[in-house]
């Protein structure tokens, strides 16, 4: 089950608030709860966001056993995205013969839709420090500053090319086959979006994820 973040008004304390909360907690809930016995506010400070990174960078959850695990949660299901938010899913590309690469796993923001498909952002595809950098500029694009269940991000391709502080989502930016789609989507909501940002479970296929991201940096 998810855990919502619930603002109380004493000081500037935040607390988690456990709805139907059981063992079968997910790495999301189990860092967020961390993260605000700490003080820390997802999403809300920079301090916060580094924080959140770092700790899903040193998960244990990571590769396709750390897939697996995310996929398990059945309550994050649904079966079309909408545009702006942040969904992982299992893919298997039409042309993937002819590829250079590939990942398995991606993890988009959910840009446009397409006759056959959709496009999106698919962070893996950047180095760790790149990502936190357009991640820190798409904050900036968010239709509002709850970071719940009601936040997603307002932007379009001409809106990333046109501005110089996106300029790292050129190697991100990718179409994808709904034919090829092979699971439900899982949505990652606006508190757990540094947490999935930095889990360690892109799937490459044909190259290593350190050749992908050298490439992404010379591409942009």
């Amino acid at each position: 089950m998810q855990l919502s973040i619930v603002k109380i008004e004493t000081g500037n304390l935040w607390y988690l608030q456990r709805k139907n909360y059981s063992r079968m907690a997910t790495v999301f809930d189990d860092l967020l709860l961390r993260g605000v016995r700490r003080g820390e506010l997802p999403a809300r400070t920079q301090q916060s966001r580094d924080w959140f990174r770092d700790q899903a960078k040193a998960s244990t959850v990571r590769g396709d056993r750390g897939a697996m695990q995310i996929v398990r949660d059945k309550t994050r299901f649904t079966n079309r995205g909408a545009l702006g938010r942040m969904y992982f899913f299992y893919y298997d590309p039409k042309h993937k013969a002819t590829l250079p690469y590939y990942d398995r796993f991606p993890l988009i923001f959910k840009v446009g839709n397409v006759k056959g498909g959709f496009t999106g952002l698919n962070m893996h595809y950047l180095p760790h420090r790149l990502r936190a950098q357009l991640m820190d500029a798409l904050y900036d694009a968010t239709n509002n500053k709850k970071y719940d269940e009601t936040t997603r991000l307002r932007v379009t391709y001409q809106t990333l090319q046109a501005a110089s502080k996106y300029k790292y989502f050129k190697p991100t930016f990718k179409q994808y086959l709904t034919s090829n789609v092979r699971s439900r989507f899982i949505e990652i909501s606006a508190t757990e979006w540094d947490i999935a940002l930095f889990l360690p479970v892109e799937a490459f296929e044909k190259s290593r994820k350190t050749t992908v991201w050298s490439q992404s940096r010379n591409a942009v």
